[in-house]
């Protein structure tokens, strides 16, 4: 896994509310963890073409209640793969948004509408916790991720985080032992 990037830019998809994770990757494919399978399937019960349609660096932006439904990490997974850089949304099911932590895909919940359209580009400052509308002009104010869940994400997700903890208490210990 990689880190991510301080700063997001990228193409809007739009996807609504209460997209759940059979929406984001169909039950029948959750057979296989490989991540590029995966992606292959993002949201084609949603829209057969738009797996097509995706190009890397692109952002879902949603409503309220995105990813609910199964405790896999799949949808995560799959989104990532796909190559969407982020996922704004107005509320996400509490497992969906630890899971996109854990596998490191940046997720921002943003309280407030944002009235963009798919194809739109936005801009998103991930350390800050802000959407701009570039078509717009207006800057929209998520949540502020917690610095542990934000410094998962820059190491690109849990199992990088942990190796980096582990590797630096090894040097702790060497150096004072």
């Amino acid at each position: 896994m990689t880190a991510i990037p301080r700063t997001v830019r990228g193409r809007v998809w739009v996807v609504g509310d209460h997209v759940d994770t059979d929406v984001i990757i169909p039950a029948r494919y959750l057979t296989t963890s490989d991540p590029q399978e995966l992606a292959r399937h993002v949201f084609e019960d949603l829209d057969p073409s738009l797996r097509e349609r995706i190009w890397p660096g692109d952002i879902v932006v949603a409503g309220v209640n995105f990813g609910s439904g199964s405790s896999r990490e799949h949808a995560p997974i799959a989104l990532k793969a796909a190559g969407i850089a982020c996922v704004v949304a107005r509320s996400f099911a509490r497992i969906f948004y630890r899971n996109a932590v854990n596998v490191g895909l940046p997720v921002l919940q943003c309280p407030e509408p944002i009235p963009v359209q798919s194809g739109q580009t936005v801009s998103i400052d991930l350390e800050a916790g802000t959407v701009l509308d570039e078509a717009g002009g207006r800057t929209f104010v998520a949540e502020r991720m917690p610095d542990v869940m934000r410094e998962i994400l820059e190491a690109g997700g849990l199992v990088p985080y942990v190796a980096r903890r582990l590797q630096e208490r090894e040097a702790s210990a060497r150096a004072t032992g």
